[in-house]
């Protein structure tokens, strides 16, 4: 989800992590009443193991030796019952998914790709590294899990619901209800979607709508065709954990290499990221990238240009917007990522002015904690905000949610909202008319030794 103007936000460390590994026992006792299979298993040589080396050695064992292998009673194998439970491993994924993530990976969830930082220099003073950021100890579970449920979610969605002639409010749906199910978290009753959830709702940007555009009640439902440059960006959340990540599908050729210069500049972008990596060098680095690409429709030849007024940003806990933004053009920036931080590294490329505009109609909205809420009268607009506290906190939620909660006649209620900036509403941006914008994007998790793209999969 693209930042487009900042956010103050200040992230506070949820505690500490420590990992620490037991020590082996250097004197293990041995056992007495084990097999020789689990002697064996612990270094153990029985006489019968003597007797065989003996053997081996052309010496003739002993005669006491050899009754005691006679009396060795040799240990019965247990039989595996027949009415046993399969191991959770040999669960498989169905089709829509729908069985839990932590049912397939009972024992921890798959790391994200895992990438050494190539810039050398760094802040190694001890106290500023440990005061910079700490994660807590459920932070890499949450992570990882919240992005196997993407990879997931999205894997199915390419295959079974984009295609020429699918509806977008078919499509978010079944994305949506993707995440709701294998998280294991419906969110129907009060306070369930603050557990696990989507990190914002699914946009599906068409040609030169950029972002923020999604389905809302009442509205005409939108045909997908063939001709269309599709933009599918949607956010998943465990514990506040969010996974951020986004791609574009075109069922025509003619655009393809407008999606290899957009996802050429985001992998230039993850590979520029590291702790100490200066923001200005990143987007210069994005740019000439993005440019360097051109694509012909029609018989005409348009410039691949990086969008100037949209940005990737880093994450918070609860936050898809931190204070960092990445631009996608040389810029003055003098911002340094950190280690411990969170970032959505995307780029938009389009064939347009490659500056975006507001466009009429609602995408979504998101609470400000920073804003009180003391002089707010209006009753329907006091209600509406108990409801939006309870079930979403900060995270971004559209209309579509709220009426699945049952919530009826909130419109006055979530306009005296706005109007006091108690919410902030989100419209969507778009480029000019006649033109066609891609976008792809990866969470990327900062360690001390390398960075995670924590929503790396075999799609993109």
């Amino acid at each position: 989800m693209g930042s487009k103007t900042p956010e103050e936000y200040q992230q506070i460390p949820d505690g500490s992590n420590s990992n620490g590994l037991k020590p082996t026992n250097p004197d293990p006792e041995v056992s007495q009443r084990g097999s020789s299979f689990a002697d064996l298993d612990r270094g153990i040589v029985s006489d019968e193991d003597d007797d065989d080396a003996n053997q081996e050695a052309g010496m003739n064992p002993s005669v006491s030796n050899a009754e005691k292998k006679k009396k060795r009673k040799r240990s019965k194998k247990k039989k595996k019952s027949k009415t046993g439970t399969p191991p959770a491993m040999e669960l498989k994924q169905t089709s829509p998914p729908r069985v839990r993530i932590s049912r397939l990976f009972p024992s921890g969830y798959p790391a994200g790709e895992f990438v050494p930082y190539d810039n050398l220099s760094r802040t190694t003073d001890e106290e500023s590294r440990y005061n910079s950021r700490l994660w807590d100890e459920g932070f890499l579970t949450d992570y990882r899990q919240a992005a196997e449920i993407h990879r997931q979610v999205r894997q199915y969605a390419q295959k079974e619901l984009i295609y020429p002639g699918a509806s977008l409010l078919t499509i978010a749906e079944g994305i949506e209800d993707g995440i709701r199910a294998l998280s294991g978290h419906q969110g129907l009753e009060v306070g369930d979607s603050l557990k696990a959830s989507m990190g914002f709702p699914t946009g599906l940007c068409l040609n030169n709508i950029a972002a923020h555009w999604t389905p809302n009640p009442g509205g005409k439902d939108v045909i997908l065709q063939k001709s269309d440059v599709l933009k599918v960006d949607f956010g998943v959340h465990v514990n506040g954990r969010i996974v951020d990540s986004a791609f574009t599908v075109a069922f025509d050729p003619t655009y393809d290499p407008l999606l290899a210069a957009v996802r050429a500049a985001t992998n230039t972008g993850i590979t520029h990221a590291g702790v100490d990596a200066r923001m200005s060098e990143i987007g210069a680095a994005i740019q000439e990238v993005m440019e360097s690409y051109e694509v012909e429709i029609a018989g005409k030849v348009f410039p691949v240009k990086a969008v100037r007024n949209i940005t990737g940003h880093d994450i918070l806990r609860y936050h898809i917007h931190g204070g960092k933004q990445i631009p996608f053009v040389k810029n003055k920036n003098r911002d340094k990522m950190e280690e411990g931080e969170v970032f959505a590294i995307e780029t938009f490329g389009t064939t347009g002015k490659g500056y975006l505009d507001d466009d009429v109609g609602n995408y979504g909205y998101g609470r400000q904690d920073d804003v009180s809420a003391a002089n707010l009268h209006l009753s329907s607009a006091k209600s509406l905000l108990r409801t939006i506290d309870a079930n979403f906190g900060t995270i971004v939620f559209c209309r579509r949610y709220l009426e699945r909660l049952g919530v009826k006649n909130y419109l006055l209620g979530l306009r005296n909202l706005i109007d006091n900036g108690i919410v902030q509403s989100y419209g969507p941006l778009v480029d000019v008319k006649g033109s066609y914008v891609a976008q792809f994007e990866h969470t990327v998790l900062l360690h001390s030794g390398g960075k995670e793209v924590i929503s790396r999969g075999d799609d993109y």
